[in-house]
């Protein structure tokens, strides 16, 4: 088996707060990343690494919410989709700052409710909001729009100036965007929500479109994931596409051939700055994945693991056999050192 393990965010994202490595207890992991033939790539996000891998061409976008869509059970067809994802937007020091559904609850009631008093607003301008999951809606424009958008992941905590939608259609859909907002300002589900002490739902954030592709290249022979875009490109490469547990027990009973593993609870953590919960999933991948894996490649379970760390910095490749955990001169040094 080969295993090959996706890593968002495994080092913190602010390359000088070097103390945050302090004290982390990640043996297997640096022993991994020490024993392995490493390299080092331009910076990339998990999902345009996604699509790299999957022979799924950049449109204006990745294109992000046809798959998502598609993994959520709904049917892309050929239409144009845009992930219109529910956000509170709250003004800090003069700055609009985006926080997404990971910060909040929203429930499928209440996704109901907000979305149909936009597709009421919207009706005219052909325009439909999908919420397939409470914290996951789809937007299906008429016509697909000359637009380019910021992913998600690249929001949180930050303020959304200078991540606006782009391109020839950009003035529209920003004004769109602005009726979207004061449409859901004093909308009865947020009184609701802000009665109870929770944020208002009160804008929504675009990104990701694009359609289907003609072809989807099968790069493994399974992919093990939450995130459902990789989830909805498994299923187009028809491939095996199995939900993610919380260690490597699963993987190592069934799993053969090339295995996809998308390793991704730090990657809230970092775009939210909790070095503390960033701290806690590093400890937690490292008991449920880490160790078993090193283990399991020492006894010759696995054949052959990769590791791909992706950041703001660049993309950072480490592969190791069981015959390079006997390379005693390839020094184990501390996770710091990699950052």
């Amino acid at each position: 088996m080969h295993c090959q393990l996706l890593l968002p965010d495994l080092f913190w994202p602010e390359r000088a707060l070097r103390d945050i490595y302090a004290g982390l207890d990640t043996p297997a992991l640096a022993q991994l990343l020490g024993k392995g033939r490493r390299q080092q790539a331009d910076a990339a996000s998990a999902e345009a690494w996604l699509c790299e891998r999957f022979g799924v061409e950049r449109q204006q976008d990745w294109p992000i919410a046809p798959y998502s869509l598609l993994a959520d059970g709904g049917e892309p067809g050929r239409h144009y989709w845009l992930r219109a994802d529910p956000v509170h937007l709250e003004l800090e020091g003069g700055r609009l700052v985006l926080a997404d559904s990971g910060t909040f609850q929203i429930s499928q009631q209440e996704a109901k409710g907000l979305t149909d008093s936009l597709n009421a607003h919207f009706f005219a301008d052909g325009i439909t909001f999908y919420p397939l999951r409470p914290d996951r809606w789809y937007l299906r424009p008429q016509t697909a729009p000359d637009l380019e958008t910021t992913e998600l992941a690249a929001t949180a905590g930050r303020s959304i100036d200078s991540l606006l939608p782009r391109g020839r259609d950009a003035q529209t859909w920003r004004a769109r965007l602005n009726e979207v907002q004061m449409l859901l300002h004093g909308h009865a589900v947020n009184e609701a929500r802000e009665n109870a002490g929770g944020p208002p739902i009160n804008s929504v954030w675009l990104w990701g479109g694009g359609t289907l592709s003609d072809a989807v290249s099968a790069p493994c022979d399974a992919l093990w994931a939450r995130d459902p875009f990789a989830l909805g490109l498994a299923q187009a490469a028809h491939i095996a596409a199995r939900d993610l547990t919380g260690d490597a027990a699963g993987l190592l009973r069934t799993g053969a051939g090339v295995q996809l593993i998308l390793l991704d609870p730090l990657r809230g953590a970092a775009q939210r700055g909790d070095a503390h919960a960033w701290r806690e999933s590093l400890l937690a991948l490292e008991r449920g994945w880490f160790a078993p894996l090193l283990a399991a490649l020492k006894e010759g379970r696995i054949g052959m693991l990769s590791l791909f760390a992706l950041g703001p910095q660049g993309v950072f490749a480490a592969e190791v056999t069981r015959g390079d955990l006997r390379r005693f001169w390839r020094r184990v040094r501390p996770l710091a050192d990699y950052a």
